[in-house]
């Protein structure tokens, strides 16, 4: 028997602690070279070399003890039905619960202390507060995070953040001083934990105290009965965000929905901005394709606009990266479809069978008329006498199609997600172009994070209020719905790209995908978004309501689902987006997506 490495005996200890920490014996640690996650009981971590560096041993002891420390002490049901509905908002108020529950931690164990600010000098090395030059910049999820942390464990915020620290500290001292301080005689009860942290929010100014909840404790758990097996099983990580959100999310109509203090009058001039998207002449010049349409086509309700349009871009995935870079990121991303292939090819063979037995033909036969019936012609030769048969094709019922892949591009696909978005597109388009259905590839995401050269605009303009969109977009074209799969098949490798991935305004993409949609010549035109979450600009959110891009993004999605010829379907990875859609499925596990992008195609095939 062969000796076990000292990388193998760490795994089984790393595992078995995260067990006992979490007084859960199902609960496995495992590895990855993507980001540290958790999916159910299954905790994700950086692989350590095996030499075992002790900086990687910490950092991997570190997301497994948080994870641990999280199914341990925390409340799925509980923190989603006090949930707030604001962007901003929500992303505070989970930051400062993931703050406590490694408090608890920290303040037990001294080993745990250090793994976990492992953890985080990690987390905070990409996080934009590194590059805030303003308060503005400064994102205050990771801001409240830290002031919570220094006041439940008494450790002082990181050195090499301090200066982003220092633009915000004396505003949340002055605002909600008294509520951190508060925060420390709660960290056991996450109820009353809670309650002061929407109160810190209030005080904030980052949700109203005059709107009620939407929905009480018990009200959030009678929705979530379908959920419960499922958190009981496990599904209570950090992709408890996602679930978390169905009850976050159905609030948002309530507190935004229907605001009447819009930012901005409705004009056809900005509606015309906001249908445009991306724009009336991007850096490199393209235009998106679309007819003509009336303005009266475009819901009055429309209150959005962005700031500029100048610096918005709608490129071909060969004008981000050259020929060779390509070549080499879909090498990359070939290599991760091995491991995948056989699973969703057998699905897509399903749904290619499935089309073709649509498309097959059929006849009528014994007719008076039509093509000769080579068949019985037997019976002439036996009797003479009997006139010829004659066969007449049935019409196809099924009907010229184009679907088109809308996949979201923002910082949080990355890693696992955006590979398996990339790979079923790739096996989807192939299939749908067997079938004879044109099918086009797009993704969607901004030029910068944290606001480009709108913002930058916007600054030198003086700050005038209500500015609207403040970052600048980048729509992707993977591949067209008229060039053939073998053509594009490069394109998909992008996705792999470093640093391609940053916010995502939803509303904005769904506009751009439908205008391209319309011009088609094709029947039927189905469009599909793939995405992990609600939409996302802290350069936007911070200068406008907490709920401006969503409740774009609603309008967006009823006007293409009551008005439109378009068949709209979307699939959210860890996000509730049956919120949003009419047609919609939720999915926890992004290896679940291509399975489910077939059955859905399959569904709306199926329904003619």
């Amino acid at each position: 028997m062969a000796e076990r490495s000292p990388l193998d005996a760490f795994k089984d200890v790393l595992s078995g602690t995260a067990r006992s920490m979490a007084r859960d014996a199902e609960v496995e640690v495992g590895y990855t070279a993507d980001a540290p996650h958790m999916a159910g009981k299954a905790i994700k971590v950086p692989t350590p070399g095996r030499a075992l560096p002790a900086d990687q041993v910490a950092l991997a002891r570190g997301f497994a003890d948080a994870n641990a420390l999280r199914l341990r002490h925390h409340d799925v049901r509980m923190h989603a039905a006090s949930a707030p509905a604001e962007a901003v908002a929500r992303g505070v108020y989970d930051a400062v619960e993931q703050a406590r529950v490694e408090a608890i931690g920290s303040r037990q164990m001294d080993g745990v202390r250090a793994n976990l600010n492992e953890a985080l000098a990690m987390r905070l090395k990409s996080d934009p507060i590194r590059r805030a030059r303003n308060a503005d910049e400064v994102p205050l999820s990771t801001a409240l995070a830290l002031k919570v942390r220094e006041r439940l464990t008494g450790q002082p915020v990181p050195r090499d953040i301090a200066a982003g620290m220092a633009l915000v500290s004396e505003w949340i001292e002055d605002k909600a001083g008294s509520d951190l301080d508060a925060l420390g005689l709660a960290i056991d009860d996450q109820r009353a934990f809670q309650k002061l942290a929407q109160a810190m929010l209030e005080h904030l100014q980052l949700v109203d105290a005059d709107i009620p909840p939407a929905a009480d404790e018990s009200e959030a758990q009678d929705e979530g009965e379908d959920q419960d097996e499922q958190q009981e099983d496990g599904e209570s990580g950090e992709e408890d965000a996602g679930d978390s959100d169905m009850d976050a999310q159905a609030r948002a109509e309530d507190t935004g929905g229907e605001s009447e203090d819009s930012e901005t009058d409705y004009s056809e001039e900005s509606d015309a901005d906001s249908e445009d998207g991306a724009g009336e002449g991007g850096e490199e010049g393209m235009m998106p394709v679309r007819p003509n349409r009336p303005m009266s086509d475009l819901p009055p309700g429309f209150d959005y606009k962005p700031y500029t349009v100048r610096h918005d871009e709608i490129v071909t995935a060969g004008d981000l990266c050259d020929e060779e870079e390509l070549l080499r990121l879909r090498g990359f991303l070939d290599q991760q479809l091995v491991s995948l292939q056989g699973a969703v090819t057998k699905l897509a063979n399903r749904l290619q069978r499935r089309l073709m037995a649509q498309q097959s033909r059929s006849w009528d036969f014994d007719q008076e008329e039509g093509m000769l019936d080579a068949a019985r012609l037997a019976r002439i030769i036996i009797d003479p006498t009997r006139s010829l048969t004659y066969k007449v094709e049935r019409d196809t019922e099924f009907r010229d199609t184009v679907v088109t892949l809308l996949i979201d591009n923002s910082g949080s696909m990355r890693g696992r997600p955006i590979s398996i978005a990339a790979i079923s597109a790739d096996i989807m388009a192939r299939t749908l172009e067997r079938c004879g259905v044109k099918t086009e590839i797009l993704g969607f995401t901004t030029r910068a994070w944290k606001g480009g050269q709108a913002r930058e605009e916007w600054l030198a303009a003086g700050r005038p209020p209500a500015p609207g969109r403040l970052n600048d977009l980048r729509h992707i074209v993977y591949k067209k719905a008229d060039e053939p799969w073998r053509r594009a098949r490069k394109n998909l490798g992008l996705m792999m790209r470093e640093g391609l991935l940053k916010e995502n305004i939803d509303g904005e993409a769904l506009l751009w995908a439908h205008s391209r949609l319309l011009a088609r010549n094709e029947e039927r035109r189905i469009l599909m978004v793939i995405s992990d979450g609600a939409p996302v600009d802290d350069s936007t959110l911070s200068v406008n309501s907490g709920t401006y891009l969503e409740r774009h993004l609603r309008q967006v999605i009823d006007w293409i689902e009551n008005r439109s010829p378009v068949q709209l379907v979307a699939i959210g990875i860890g996000h509730d987006v049956t919120r949003y859609y009419r047609r919609a499925v939720t999915i926890m596990d992004a290896e679940q997506l291509g399975g489910t992008m077939v059955e859905q195609l399959a569904g709306l095939f199926d329904e003619d």
